[in-house]
């Protein structure tokens, strides 16, 4: 008798035992499915991976197809970046969470920018009162700039910026930083998130439309390529796309369909595919479903290999790596009973850690109801280096492959990514795929259907809709934005414009727009202008009078 057929009888030894239980006691629900709406079957053999092919599917860590992990020896060698995204009201305040974070001991940094900044709007923008310094930091010129990196040499830290439409703008003031600080392109590690495609759909900072932005993306591609060859020049990002309540499987397959926009856009700007993919990096949610959030890295580091070396013709293992920075889900938080959220950023943290992640954000148990407060922040952080330190589970590379429910559920979420992928491709790629709504669609029904469980009680959220307790109403020692910093960003816009060469302003100004009209990389104008004091919004106006501004059109 061969193994199978072994398998296959102590199988229905247990499916005759189940039938006798659950006469006495029936099963929780009449159906478990994950958050994707794939059927969790009550136990995995050997016999759901038929046709398993080991060195196809899994191989080894740090060998194409990568599933294991992208490097042989993993968190053996040193642990993922551990950052804090921070950023609130002005440069100065941002400053101070920098050093207090890197004091105890993170290891990179992540900028938040305030929603005037992420929309192009300098502070004194009618459209910016109310706004400024309230989600993140307020950017309006190189000052600003220099004060949010005051006592931070810049070649020895690794930053993360997470910007989109205004993204050249402000990778340009922190290349003119460096600059001032004597420090040349080529020292700068980092990462900007320069990923307009998931704004469409997802989060809505846009400012030009989705053909005009490619230009500016794949400019910073070619300029960073040939400038500053340690810096990551797009962040492509899942987990806003998951945070608008996207599943697991819409979450790989529409930020990976992104990636094959950006890639066949540097392509047709003349780029070869190995001299920029190197330098691509993505950005992840770790949501609630444990193994699913696993199998769910596993499945896009094969996929994105797949898709590097077979559809693109990369010949360059390091353009077939898939290496992505991961922050625990923010919609998974609760106002109620906030401590809660402790536990549940400590299981997705650890799930992205499973899950092989180059770097990780752990949110913080308040930021249900503020800004994170240094308290919080530091719990956060506490909880990677507990993870990273205690548990033991960064001793070996990959300790879940061979699981057969996670090696089934790797395979199940990449088939299922594929096939959205290949109907975006039959529309004409993801820029097409947005316009004509579709993604937008997929996430808004995925996102209904969640919300409905959870309203329907069919999805517990622990002290949301079962196990609540009166609270008090308002939690002490949150984080406050001071509201007198839009005051302050104003009366340095004004004490700035006085002081500056207006002239030189005015002709860098011209430079750009003349560029911006041409086909010429835009990036080098740019830097200019910021060096001669332009502010963001002066150089996005620039930008608006040639390219327009983006409407997204009414479903």
């Amino acid at each position: 008798m061969d193994d199978k057929q072994k398998l296959a009888d102590l199988k229905a030894k247990y499916d005759a035992a189940v039938d006798k239980v659950l006469k006495k006691m029936p099963e929780r629900k009449a159906e478990f499915v994950n958050t994707s709406g794939i059927p969790v079957a009550r136990v995995y053999t050997p016999l759901d991976l038929e046709g398993f092919d080991y060195a196809a599917q899994l191989g080894l860590p740090g060998q194409y197809p990568f599933t294991r992990a992208v490097q042989p020896t993993a968190y053996r060698g040193r642990f993922w970046t551990m950052r804090q995204y921070a950023g609130f009201g002005s440069a100065e305040e941002t400053n101070e969470r920098y050093h207090f974070l890197l004091k105890s001991g993170q290891t990179g940094l992540s900028v938040a920018f305030d929603l005037p900044t992420q929309i192009g709007y300098d502070s004194d923008h009618e459209l910016a009162r109310g706004e400024v310094g309230k989600v993140g930091v307020a950017i309006d010129s190189l000052w600003d700039m220099e004060r949010l990196f005051a006592g931070i040499p810049l070649d020895q830290v690794s930053t993360s910026m997470t910007i989109n439409s205004p993204c050249a703008i402000i990778l340009a003031m922190y290349l003119a930083v460096a600059e001032k600080q004597g420090i040349g392109f080529d020292k700068l590690r980092g990462t900007v998130q320069n990923d307009i495609l998931k704004e469409y759909p997802a989060r809505g900072t846009y400012i030009f439309g989705p053909r005009k932005s490619m230009r500016l993306i794949t400019n910073i591609f070619e300029y960073c390529t040939q400038n500053v060859p340690q810096w990551n020049t797009i962040s492509i990002s899942g987990y806003h796309i998951r945070e608008a309540g996207s599943t697991a499987v819409q979450e790989v397959a529409f930020t990976l369909a992104n990636g094959i926009a950006y890639v066949e856009a540097a392509l047709a700007a003349g780029m070869k595919v190995d001299e920029f993919g190197p330098r691509l990096s993505f950005f992840f949610n770790s949501h609630l479903d444990f193994f699913e959030e696993i199998a769910k890295f596993r499945a896009a580091r094969r996929l994105w290999a797949k898709i590097m070396k077979e559809r693109f013709g990369s010949t360059d293992v390091r353009s077939q790596m898939l290496r992505f920075h991961t922050q625990t889900a923010g919609c998974s938080l609760t106002a109620q009973q906030p401590l809660n959220n402790i536990m549940r950023t400590a299981f997705e943290a650890l799930a992205a850690v499973l899950g092989g992640t180059q770097s990780l954000h752990t949110n913080s148990f308040d930021e249900a109801l503020a800004l994170p407060s240094e308290l919080a922040v530091q719990v956060a952080l506490r909880t990677q280096q507990v993870i990273a330190h205690e548990t033991a589970v960064c001793d070996t590379v990959d300790p879940l492959a061979g699981c057969y429910y996670v090696e089934y559920l790797t395979d199940e979420i990449e088939k299922r990514a594929q096939d959205y992928i290949d109907q975006i491709d039959r529309m004409g790629g993801a820029v097409a795929a947005i316009e004509k709504g579709f993604i937008q669609k997929e996430i808004g029904d995925s996102a209904y259907r969640y919300q409905r469980e959870i309203e329907k009680n069919e999805r517990i959220v622990v002290g949301l809709n079962k196990f609540q307790v009166k609270e008090e109403e308002k939690p002490k020692d949150l984080l406050k934005v001071d509201p007198t910093v839009g005051d302050r960003q104003v009366a340095r816009l004004k004490e700035l414009k006085g002081s500056r060469d207006n002239a030189a302003v005015a002709q860098a100004l011209a430079e750009l727009k003349t560029a911006a009209e041409g086909t010429d990389n835009l990036m080098p104008p740019i830097l200019k202008a910021v060096q001669c004091l332009a502010t963001l919004g002066e150089i996005c106006d620039t930008l608006r009078a040639v390219f327009g501004e983006y409407e997204m059109a009414v479903m």
